[in-house]
């Protein structure tokens, strides 16, 4: 099955995905794939209001401003420094005008190399176990005790709408579900839910849409047989 994930921005839904994938590990279910918090820091007290429609796009509006975005490679938990937002990247001369995000349009500068980098993890996720097929010459994924999470925070315009950023992430998913890896959870923004659902829905034998909370909780835990465990 194909959870996909969608809110608003800014509404906790990588923080959600830790917490369930910190959960599912707990209970014997492997996560393999990428999560993206963010990099915060405490806005400096001006003392003068300021505008929200003058605040650049992905900055938030809280005591908080999202300065970044890491990647988290799962399972090992190495963590890459994957995109700044594009106003600092330019004040601090990192930004690229042909780099695949800045030629999108995106609020963030994507690192070329960092995306590289976490292609290059989906790519080793799609030749180990739990992410091919079972069969008799591949024991060690046929004797997994319990099937895997494939996780992707997030899908966005630039894969979903220009075929580029996380490819590799994408053929994983394309690949739809096998008896070691039957569920697949991917973060995407609203607007681009049903983009992804076509293209990916059927290769995991269909579409469930979540919401970050309790009721999304049960919903992935369920899938894995885990819903009645634990659920105090």
């Amino acid at each position: 099955m194909l959870f996909l994930l969608t809110g608003a921005v800014q509404t906790g839904k990588t923080r959600w995905l830790e917490r369930l994938v910190v959960e599912l590990a707990a209970e014997g279910v492997p996560c393999g794939g990428v999560l993206a918090p963010g990099v915060w820091r405490r806005r400096e007290e001006s003392g003068a209001e300021v505008d929200v429609r003058e605040r650049p796009l992905g900055s938030g509006a809280g005591e908080f401003e999202k300065l970044g975005i890491d990647n988290v490679l799962l399972p090992g938990g190495e963590r890459v420094t994957f995109a700044r937002r594009c106003d600092l990247a330019q004040r601090e001369g990192v930004l690229d005008p042909y780099s695949q995000s800045a030629t999108a349009g995106l609020a963030w500068e994507i690192d070329e190399a960092a995306l590289t980098r976490v292609n290059a993890h989906f790519d080793a996720l799609a030749h180990r176990a739990p992410f091919v097929t079972p069969s008799a010459t591949s024991p060690t994924t046929s004797n997994l005790a319990r099937p895997c999470l494939l996780v992707v925070d997030e899908l966005g315009r630039l894969e979903l709408q220009r075929n580029g950023g996380l490819t590799s992430a994408m053929a994983l998913l394309a690949r739809g579900a096998t008896a070691a890896c039957p569920h697949a959870l991917v973060v995407v923004r609203a607007s681009l839910r049903a983009r992804a659902e076509e293209r990916f829905a059927a290769a995991w034998g269909g579409c469930v849409p979540l919401t970050p909370g309790e009721e999304a909780r049960t919903t992935v835990r369920r899938a894995f047989s885990l819903a009645s465990l634990n659920d105090n």
